[in-house]
């Protein structure tokens, strides 16, 4: 009688069922993390309250510069609207839209860290790195469509208040696109910053108390320094620095939008190359 011998797969026991080897590639990384913020509900959330903030405090800013134009009011552009315009109204929200904006980007690395679910991600990448370049492309793209949502919605919304005082711009104006797009490219970088803090730190409260110090707390503590240091590094913190990458004018002493710009671009380069360090380096 012959006998009848199966092949069988090194490795596989027999009567099991050989499965196809997957290849990490940056494509599949990228949608992993698409996946993973969008199935988070704080993602919701969160960027419904910088959109939110945007358009409302530009609208409330429009209301009282309305009223300050009416008659027997204030005379248009006095006291805090000296030179206000409906881009200066509109992206007086952008200072509240990025903390929300800024919180966000550290939920999306330091959240997996409090979880525990970084190790899972880490052992499906075990180059690591390609982990941290997919967070903050996915989450900066994602914050670049929202800001730009909220700088020409909110636009739109000003501009309807303000309609038929010297505030009132066209987007074919000089510098209007300009600025609205400068606007969101900065919450865009603010994010990425965000989610560099996260992987840096590890730790969600503490990476969003170091991103509020640099946002809004140093810039008012260089107040108390000498004049001459505040004319040095006053402008190219990263507040200031992506201040002038959205503003209209420019005042004297402030960075031109290109090098503030440049500047905001180098602080971000800086905040990834300290988390890439990190998650290199140290363990999960």
């Amino acid at each position: 009688m012959s006998t009848i011998r199966h092949a069988r797969t090194p490795g596989v026991a027999a009567g099991s069922v050989a499965r196809p080897a997957y290849k990490v590639t940056g494509r599949r990384v990228l949608r992993s993390e698409w996946a993973k913020l969008w199935t988070v509900r704080s993602t919701w959330i969160t960027l419904g309250l910088g959109l939110v903030a945007m358009l409302a405090f530009g609208s409330i800013a429009a209301f009282r510069y309305k009223s300050l134009t009416t008659s027997g009011g204030t005379r248009p552009g006095s006291g805090e609207f000296v030179n206000a315009s409906a881009v200066t109204l509109t992206l007086f929200g952008v200072r509240f839209g990025q903390l929300a904006l800024g919180v966000l980007g550290v939920l999306v690395a330091a959240g997996e860290y409090s979880t525990g679910m970084i190790r899972s991600t880490l052992a499906a990448v075990p180059r690591r790195l390609p982990v941290l370049w997919s967070k903050a492309a996915v989450y900066g793209v994602v914050a670049f469509v929202v800001g730009v949502a909220g700088a020409f919605g909110g636009f739109l919304i000003v501009n309807a208040v303000v309609n038929g005082t010297p505030a009132h711009m066209s987007l074919a104006d000089s510098g209007v696109a300009r600025s609205l797009l400068g606007a969101g490219l900065y919450l865009s970088l603010v994010g990425v910053i965000g989610t560099a803090l996260g992987m840096l730190m590890r730790s969600v409260p503490g990476a969003i108390s170091v991103l509020v110090a640099t946002l809004l707390l140093v810039p008012g503590l260089l107040s108390l320094l000498p004049t001459s240091w505040q004319d040095n590094i006053g402008p190219y913190l990263p507040s200031n620095a992506g201040e002038a990458l959205y503003a209209l004018q420019h005042a004297p002493g402030t960075l031109s939008a290109g090098v503030g710009a440049l500047v905001l671009l180098g602080w971000t380069a800086l905040a990834l190359a300290g988390a890439a360090d990190r998650l290199v380096r140290k363990d999960a």
